[in-house]
Order: C-alpha cells, then sequence, then structure tokens
C-alpha cells in the first residue's frame, strides 16, 4: 500500500525516543528506549549517538547511564530533530524536480509543494515540552 507521508524508522525513533527521555527524572537507557518504542536497540544507539552529536542529548555509560536532553524540551522542534536525521526538507515547485514543464499549468496543481511546505511548518510548530 502506498504512503503519501511517512516517517523513516530512524526518524521516529529520534522524536519519540527524544519525549521518552525528556519525560524521565533520570537517564534513559537504549534498551529501556527500544522496548518503548518496539525498536531495536541497535537501531536505538545508532539514532541516539547521532543526537549527542548534533547537541541534543548528554550520554552516559554505565549501569546507571542513559540519555538526558541537553537542552530544554521548548527548545526542541520536531523539524530540527527530523533534519538531524533525514536531512534539510526540500520544498520544490515541480514534483517531479523537472526544470521545464510540458504544461501550462502543473497537473498536480502543486499540491506536493503544499503539502511539503505543510508538513514542515508542522513540524517546526511541534516541542518536545508539548508531548510531557
Amino acid at each position: 500500500m502506498s504512503k503519501i507521508v511517512s516517517l523513516s524508522e530512524a526518524a521516529s525513533i529520534a522524536l519519540h525516543g527524544l519525549i521518552l527521555i525528556a519525560r524521565e527524572q533520570e537517564g534513559l537507557n537504549v534498551i529501556k528506549i527500544a522496548e518503548r518504542t518496539n525498536t531495536s536497540k541497535h537501531h536505538v544507539a545508532k539514532v541516539m549517538q547521532r543526537l549527542v552529536k548534533a547537541g541534543y542529548l548528554y550520554s552516559q555509560r554505565g549501569p546507571s547511564g542513559g540519555f538526558v536532553l541537553k537542552k530544554k524540551p521548548e527548545e526542541i522542534n520536531f523539524l530540527d530533530i527530523y533534519e538531524t536525521i533525514e536531512g534539510n526538507i526540500e520544498i520544490n515547485t515541480c514534483p517531479m524536480d523537472k526544470p521545464i514543464c510540458p504544461f501550462d499549468k502543473c497537473i498536480m496543481n502543486d499540491v506536493t509543494n503544499k503539502m511539503t511546505t505543510e508538513f514542515r511548518n508542522y513540524l517546526k510548530d511541534q516541542t518536545i515540552d508539548q508531548y510531557l
């Protein structure tokens, strides 16, 4: 079945993981995040390390270790996290990325541009603190 909009597993882990971490008083480790998101602990570890490198998390090793937020929840929006994992969202006028169109009017009526813009704006408006 085709999906118009979907999140990669990595982006989903990043967003859900940050919210789970923000909800905890102490650090949350990879195993607990993997259990709560029903994903591979190896994939969770990889995603969380990317967020550490990007400056969103502190990481502490050891039995009582785990991840804690480096920034305040209200300072972290979904767009920044999404783009950290997936790269920048490009807003193009043509869904086929064609510089020249054979028609006078786009047959998609610019819907992909509108949807991408709306998706990007939605992510930008959502912050971690709204889900605590």
